[in-house]
């Protein structure tokens, strides 16, 4: 009976370890940090705790307490919103009072593509100049 629980503990030990190992390894391998961030242009969120419904981003002003911001926004779900208590939300990216509003990690990824009108509009200005 001895032996067994020596085998038993020596079997933990040396699973303990591969697992540490295994962790390790994995996070070499992903250098991306989930962080919780503005949705508009990515400035981290330091700060303890969840942003309160008047709560801006210091980089870009954008609200922070936004749908867009929480774990529970899904665009392919129901008013876009995994949380089936909330209730619906109509501007995703405006403040609002949620009770069930998380603030989600994530990794940042730029908007794809650029503002066409924004783009056009600096072509326009730069052939007005001569630039």
């Amino acid at each position: 009976m001895r032996a067994t629980a020596r085998q038993a503990a020596t079997f933990h030990l040396q699973f303990a370890r591969v697992k540490f190992a295994h962790a390790q390894i994995e996070n070499r391998k992903s250098k991306i940090r989930m962080t919780r961030h503005c949705h508009n242009c990515g400035e981290e969120w330091t700060l303890t705790g969840q942003p309160g419904r008047g709560e801006t981003c210091m980089k870009c002003r954008a609200d922070l307490r936004v749908c867009l911001n929480c774990a529970h926004h899904d665009p392919r779900a129901a008013q876009q919103c995994r949380e089936r208590r909330a209730e619906p939300v109509q501007e995703k990216h405006a403040g609002n009072f949620c009770e069930y509003f998380e603030f989600v990690r994530r990794t940042w990824t730029p908007k794809a593509g650029g503002n066409r009108r924004e783009d056009a509009a600096r072509a326009q200005l730069k052939n007005l100049f001569g630039g």
